[in-house]
């Protein structure tokens, strides 16, 4: 998978979400921390659930509950060690220097 700026910033935002917030991954929460638009997102995810770096699950609906049910990513251990090749190549490549200071 070619390793654009987008993807770089997804990758970087997973692998931080992942170490912060017990793995629960979705979506909305991945685009607004990461700034990256949900028509740029949602097919990043898709490729890396194709890749085996990410399982997903549907969150169980609850009675009464008035909001959709939510789509849950969780990072294999493939997925982190992939993701932090590219994490790795974010401090490193020339191209991405932009966002050697929004992650630690």
């Amino acid at each position: 998978m070619k390793v654009t700026y987008s993807l770089a910033l997804v990758a970087m935002t997973v692998l931080e979400m992942d170490r912060e917030d017990d793995g629960r991954l979705w979506g909305y929460a991945i685009s607004k921390r990461s700034g990256v638009r949900s028509g740029v997102l949602y097919p990043q995810l898709d490729r890396m659930l194709g890749e085996g770096w990410l399982a997903d699950h549907w969150e169980e609906r609850t009675e009464g509950q008035k909001r959709p049910a939510r789509r849950y990513y969780t990072l294999t251990d493939e997925g982190r060690r992939e993701l932090g090749a590219i994490a790795s190549r974010v401090k490193t490549e020339r191209q991405f220097k932009g966002l050697r200071g929004v992650f630690a």
